[in-house]
């Protein structure tokens, strides 16, 4: 089933992917789909083999950069049960809403550099359906938010690797101060970057207490200026630092301005973090705050982190086109809960074996010459990895003791091409 994802075009039904792999005939075709809906076994688990085949290949020995985002599987049914209306964040803009019914995914994804491509990617390896809050009220069950969603998957990959330094980039979304204080005081804390409110409420760190005063200890200082009012202040001190990969604007330099703060709200924990304003000399976006949990950080390198996140963006975008997510029709509740992922999972998978073919030697270009690409993008990753595939299952197939058919070359590598290439 696993090979049978990758080769299949377009939708990516249990039929589709018996099709491709020879298996029509089979008369027991009902087993393949009690993998999804009946048989026992751990998506957790699985997740974690599939981390640990990541970084044994892209880990390296420094920290681990994450990125944690949601996604809205655009389905519809009657029998499917978590489905839900949500804002299309695709779709949408500040002037225009637009909602869209299906099913709401959250994942966590390892940002990695990739030596063919000479970016990074993200690529997932946790990922986790999370309902409405109409799903659990019809189940009288306690609603969980994509805030607490997260912080259990970041609390689970603490458990996973309790050594390694992880550093988690996300949207303003997760900007709140229950989440960034679970992950930051802690034994082994997790750095996040996250966008921060200009008008957020500052403090300075408390002083140390004097030798025997009384009271309850406070929790924070005196009230520091806002980032807006620093923004506007002329006596804020800027730097330049060019950003080498400014979304994809290329190389870009910009002016920053950090400092350290504690921010902290009545009944909330207190947070320890480093604030950050960017402004463009050249004016041509909005002045935009960040804020690091690990006061250490360098501030230009959480810029480059925190720019990183919209791979997650391109991620959910090439398993549309390529690997068929929105195309299975599984409707019971563990095949739906289970699809989704290893759907995800299988862009992570062919990155791995493609970086077995590039160690190999393997990975190809595809050239014209109208056009010569640089660098491999995931279209062909993907149809390397197909044409190494193909080219296994047709000397598998084929049988010794009849006759050859004679096909001319050229003809059999344009529909190689056409079919490695497809969607």
């Amino acid at each position: 089933m696993l090979l049978g994802a990758i080769l299949a075009p377009g939708q990516r039904t249990v039929c589709s992917v018996l099709r491709v792999a020879g298996l029509n005939a089979e008369a027991h075709f009902q087993n393949y789909h009690r993998v999804l809906n009946r048989a026992r076994w751990s998506s957790r688990a699985a997740s974690r083999i599939l981390l640990g085949l990541l970084l044994q290949a892209f880990g390296g020995s420094g920290p681990i950069l994450v990125g944690l985002d949601d996604t809205i599987e655009r389905r519809w049914g009657k029998k499917i049960q978590a489905r839900g209306i949500y804002r299309d964040p695709v779709r949408s803009s500040r002037s225009h809403f637009v909602k869209t019914s299906g099913l709401r995914w959250l994942s966590l994804m390892l940002l990695v550099e990739i030596p063919w491509a000479g970016r990074v990617w993200a690529l997932p390896f946790l990922t986790v359906l999370v309902p409405s809050e109409r799903y659990h009220q019809k189940r009288h069950q306690r609603h969980k938010t994509l805030v607490d969603r997260g912080r259990q998957m970041l609390l689970q990959l603490r458990r996973w690797l309790p050594e390694r330094p992880v550093v988690l980039v996300v949207d303003s979304g997760y900007a709140a101060l229950e989440f960034l204080g679970c992950l930051a005081n802690r034994k082994q804390p997790i750095t996040c970057v996250t966008r921060l409110r200009l008008e957020a409420q500052l403090y300075a760190p408390v002083l140390p207490r004097r030798k025997g005063q009384i009271g309850r200890p406070r929790r924070k200082g005196v009230r520091l200026p806002s980032l807006q009012q620093r923004l506007r202040d002329r006596k804020t001190k800027w730097s330049k630092v060019t950003v080498p990969h400014w979304y994809s604007a290329g190389p870009r330099t910009i002016q920053i301005a950090t400092g350290t703060a504690v921010w902290y709200r009545v009944g909330l924990p207190v947070v320890p973090l480093r604030w950050i304003l960017i402004r463009d000399p050249q004016q041509q976006f909005r002045p935009q705050a960040l804020l690091s949990t690990n006061l250490e950080v360098a501030p230009q390198q959480a810029v480059q982190w925190f720019v990183l996140r919209w791979q997650l963006e391109t991620t959910f975008a090439e398993v549309r086109a390529k690997l068929g997510v929105e195309s299975q029709r599984q409707w019971s509740d563990l095949a739906i809960a289970r699809t989704t992922p290893c759907l995800l999972g299988l862009f992570s998978l062919v990155t791995l074996f493609a970086a077995d073919l590039h160690r190999r030697g393997k990975l190809q270009f595809r050239s014209s010459a109208w056009y010569r690409k640089p660098r491999l993008t995931f279209s062909d990753t993907i149809a390397t990895v197909r044409q190494q595939l193909w080219n296994n299952s047709l000397f598998a197939w084929s049988s010794p003791a009849q006759d050859p058919i004679k096909t001319s070359c050229l003809l059999l590598q344009h529909l190689t091409e056409a079919l490695c290439y497809a969607a």
